[in-house]
């Protein structure tokens, strides 16, 4: 009993330690919640402000840069290393005149035009402040592939595809698309048959797997467009059909028939053959299997009984002749 008021004045001692602590507490906390409401608003109040920024920005890009008429194309200047016409060139680009400058989307117009499978690339460059200048860089048809379809009448007409020297599928010009005549250079093309024309897409390249001899047609015409066999004969056409050859036919009447590998030995071959006849008073040459690499087999054409060659009107091959600031 002598230790009880020793007891409860320890409890008392004790008991306002926790309420001082308790106090510390609560201040520690108010001053927590404080800074926590305060760094909120200085959050909220930045990116208040870089919206009010950013509305404010573009509201003065919009009147004084995309809405401004000093901007307005007045000029698409175009330039072309090929026969398309300007004109079409800016018709198939989509734009349109007192189009903002600033704002116009370049890589629409440049989608747009290399959409047209006669041209190979396109460079958008902007000029300020009122000019657009568009380059091509256009495909050149090196062969044509002429397809049988059924018009509306009934009747059976040609529609013809070309194609380049990489293989791709061009839709042929129209003659108000095209600076030069058009009938003349098509005409010259040599026909590339044997091929199921179906399978073709204008604007991809021809796949390998579905047509394996035509990447070796393409080889074989550019490869005799630099032979010394260019300036003697004229390719009239070339059939891919057979399995593992190209059997060639030129204006002048001969078939010859060429393997798909070796094709600038081969044009070699054929030349030596040429001259041969000429010296030996053969004639020219009606038939000849360069596919076979020993004794090649020859059938000549006897100077009485060969074909009156007909009119040459093919063009020189490289047809493209390069225009500026058109």
């Amino acid at each position: 009993m002598w230790f009880k008021p020793g007891k409860k004045r320890n409890r008392r001692l004790q008991r306002n330690f926790v309420l001082d602590v308790k106090q510390r507490s609560d201040v520690v906390r108010a001053k927590r919640a404080r800074l926590s409401a305060v760094a909120c608003l200085l959050v909220v109040g930045t990116f208040l402000g870089l919206y009010i920024v950013w509305r404010i920005g573009g509201a003065a890009l919009d009147m004084f840069v995309y809405r401004n008429p000093d901007f307005a194309v007045q000029v698409v200047e175009v330039q072309t290393d090929g026969k398309i016409a300007a004109e079409e060139i800016r018709r198939w680009s989509g734009v349109k005149p007192g189009v903002n400058l600033i704002g116009l989307d370049m890589a629409a117009v440049k989608r747009n035009l290399e959409k047209v499978s006669m041209i190979e690339s396109v460079s958008v460059e902007r000029v300020l402040p009122r000019t657009l200048k568009i380059r091509v860089t256009e495909r050149e048809p090196v062969a044509q592939v002429n397809v049988p379809r059924a018009n509306v009448s009934g009747e059976v007409a040609l529609t013809v595809y070309q194609l380049d020297v990489n293989g791709v599928v061009m839709q042929p010009l129209n003659p108000r698309e095209s600076v030069v005549p058009l009938a003349q250079a098509n005409a010259a093309l040599p026909v590339i048959s044997g091929v199921n024309a179906y399978l073709l897409q204008v604007g991809h390249r021809v796949n390998a797997k579905d047509f394996p001899q035509v990447p070796a047609a393409l080889e074989l015409i550019e490869a005799f467009s630099k032979s010394p066999m260019a300036s003697l004969v004229d390719l009239r056409g070339i059939d891919v059909s057979a399995s593992g050859v190209l059997v060639v036919t030129t204006v002048q009447g001969a078939e010859i028939t060429f393997g798909c590998e070796n094709i600038e030995q081969q044009l070699r071959r054929w030349r030596e053959i040429y001259d041969y006849g000429k010296r030996a008073n053969k004639g020219d040459i009606a038939r000849a299997d360069l596919a076979v690499k020993n004794n090649v087999p020859v059938r000549w054409m006897m100077a009485s009984v060969a074909p009156t060659p007909l009119p040459l009107t093919k063009p020189k091959p490289n047809l493209k002749t390069r225009r500026k600031n058109v």
